[in-house]
């Protein structure tokens, strides 16, 4: 982009602040290597966006990937919790890993309600801070301003200020940095590629570092919400922090190399790659499933009468895929024996995989379908 200036550093006495420019202005692409990946990402994206209509009940299997979504974004600020016990009740996760667990449970909480708040909110500071105070409820960040931008100063890095990594602008610009972010979201006299807004967006919103905890979280939710709400996506069926756990160390080179080099050409290349990358994981996850899901259907024609109360189960595990006698019995209307019965058929077929070992509240995994998303 055409003379790209990040910002300055301003002498705030003991330390500088990088304050950075505003971006609600009108932006020249000049970069044909930036444009190919562009037009790449677009046709992957326009792929993945014709499952929303290509598989029945695909709501049924967004819940895993906003799943994963939560454990590859908690991971990137530290946490150590995995698919599989994410998925299980607080009471079955142990007592040193339970902060973890709940860390990656309000990620899912908050994107979800994210999501259905899209249906009345704009993509805003409103919807920003709503999902900020969901995220940090009585987790390790409760006390750290849950919904509302930050009103001290902050860095990234460091034990104190003074050997920071990277120094956010004053908090009493937050505000101000903040307004011309969204006003840049919803300008439509601005013509700039959505994808390359959202890149911009992203960049943006963790230069600002506008709360005091959860910022890389919020600023990573915020790209899946974007894409939803200008409708490049129907459904929320993309997310990045995978690709950006894996690339851990050129996510946040890139970033520093913005605000260092006004190299934000470099920011939105990793963004693109990101994307296209994602999205065609998301297709071969996609694909994944319609094939598991022929495969199960056959298997379960050999259990006759119990196939129906099978499918059943079934239909809750493309959701939720750990389950117990309880909540199969839940579901089903089953009494015990016939449950367990049931539960047993399913390891036979190898559908299902006891986790426990135990004699007592045993848990069964859906282990194939899990593996799609690993």
């Amino acid at each position: 982009m055409k003379n790209f200036i990040a910002g300055k550093y301003i002498s705030q006495g003991s330390f500088k602040s990088f304050q950075p420019e505003y971006i609600n202005k009108a932006w020249q692409l000049e970069s044909m290597e930036l444009l190919t990946l562009l037009s790449q990402a677009d046709r992957q994206l326009g792929r993945l966006d014709m499952y929303s209509e290509y598989i029945p009940n695909i709501d049924l299997f967004i819940s895993m990937h906003v799943l994963k979504e939560a454990t590859q974004s908690s991971k990137i600020e530290g946490t150590k919790t995995n698919i599989e016990e994410a998925l299980m009740d607080k009471e079955d996760v142990s007592q040193e890993k339970r902060d973890d667990w709940e860390e990656v449970q309000n990620y899912i909480k908050a994107l979800n309600s994210a999501i259905k708040n899209l249906e009345e909110l704009p993509f805003s500071s409103r919807l920003i801070r709503q999902t900020h105070k969901i995220l940090l409820q009585g987790v390790r960040g409760e006390y750290k301003q849950p919904g509302n931008f930050r009103t001290s100063q902050n860095w990234i890095g460091g034990a104190t200020i003074s050997d920071a990594t990277f120094i956010p602008p004053v908090h009493t610009t937050v505000n101000d940095y903040m307004s011309d972010l969204e006003k840049f979201a919803h300008n439509e006299e601005i013509h700039f590629p959505e994808l390359l807004k959202i890149a911009l967006i992203h960049y943006q919103f963790e230069t600002i570092h506008p709360f005091l905890d959860g910022n890389g979280r919020v600023g990573r939710l915020m790209i899946t919400l974007y894409l939803v709400e200008k409708k490049i996506l129907r459904k929320p069926i993309l997310y990045l922090s995978d690709f950006f756990e894996k690339n851990r160390l050129l996510y946040y080179d890139n970033l520093m190399k913005v605000r260092q080099q006004n190299d934000i050409i470099q920011w939105m290349k990793f963004f693109l790659v990101g994307v296209i990358e994602t999205a065609k994981k998301s297709i071969e996850t996609f694909d994944g499933i319609l094939k598991l899901q022929k495969e199960v259907d056959a298997k379960l024609q050999s259990l006759g009468a119990r196939s129906n109360n099978a499918q059943v189960i079934l239909e809750h595990l493309y959701q939720h895929p750990l389950i117990d006698a309880t909540k199969a019995k839940e579901i089903t209307k089953l009494s015990h024996p016939s449950v367990y019965k049931l539960l047993e058929e399913l390891e036979r077929l190898s559908i299902l995989k006891e986790m426990t070992g135990g004699k007592r509240g045993r848990q069964y995994l859906f282990v194939d379908y899990v593996r799609l998303f690993k």
